[in-house]
């Protein structure tokens, strides 16, 4: 493995009435800050430091952090939403990634977070890179988590109601670098998700679809353990 130029360093934030966990590499102030944001579930930002380190190598800035209810940040997971993950990435970007070009990175629930920040920052937002992402329903926004019976969930079993999610507009209107990362095996995103997500950055973005066929859905474990990889998805989304 190569020797990483530029140490993590680990520190918190307090927003949202929470106090989060964020690590950092690099130099702000450098071509670019990349923001990765984890899936949900037991996601966590650890899986994603050796992406980190590697956007550092190419001269980026970049920042991970743990939403609230993960890892080591404060906050019940149950009370977490989507429209919260949207609110904490922000208060993390303004506080920390200074006012200069965004490579936003999502994993799966996290595909609808990027979609959320590609709307609110425009172009600033330069690439994003998408692992296997997921979108969710306009009326599932704002709803908390919850313990698996509440509103959330029902929305989100409800046969095609990802179909309305402000995602796909989100992604369809991106003129940026957009590269989707596709496991050869995903048991938790419907086919017919990711087809919608492509067909959505296929519109008006510079696309790559990046195949990883003996991955499975958690690709930020598939990418800790296997770097190289990360580094070939570091290069696509600097690429042009």
């Amino acid at each position: 493995m190569p020797q990483h130029l530029f140490p993590l360093d680990e520190f918190t934030y307090d927003c949202d009435g929470e106090r989060l966990s964020v690590t950092r590499a690099g130099t702000p102030g450098a071509r670019a800050t990349a923001v990765l944001l984890h899936g949900a579930g037991t996601g966590s930002k650890e899986r994603l430091l050796p992406l980190l380190s590697a956007f550092a190598d190419q001269d980026c800035h970049a920042l991970a952090f743990d939403f609230s209810g993960h890892g080591r940040s404060t906050g019940r997971l149950s009370e977490l939403s989507l429209r919260r993950r949207f609110e904490q990435a922000v208060a993390v970007i303004d506080a920390h990634a200074g006012d200069g070009p965004l490579i936003l990175v999502g994993f799966s629930m996290s595909g609808q977070t990027v979609a959320d920040l590609v709307r609110h920052y425009g172009h600033r937002v330069v690439s994003v890179g998408l692992g296997a992402p997921g979108v969710f329903a306009a009326a599932a926004w704002g709803e908390p988590f919850g313990d698996g019976t509440g509103t959330f969930t029902r929305i989100l079993r409800t046969q095609g109601s990802w179909r309305d999610s402000p995602a796909l507009p989100a992604l369809s209107a991106f003129e940026g670098r957009a590269v989707l990362v596709v496991p050869g095996t995903d048991t938790v995103i419907p086919a017919r998700v990711t087809a919608a997500v492509e067909e959505a950055l296929c519109a008006r973005a510079q696309y790559t679809r990046f195949e990883l066929p003996n991955a499975e859905h958690k690709l930020g474990l598939w990418f800790r353990d296997h770097p190289e990889d990360g580094r070939r998805l570091v290069a696509e989304l600097l690429a042009g």
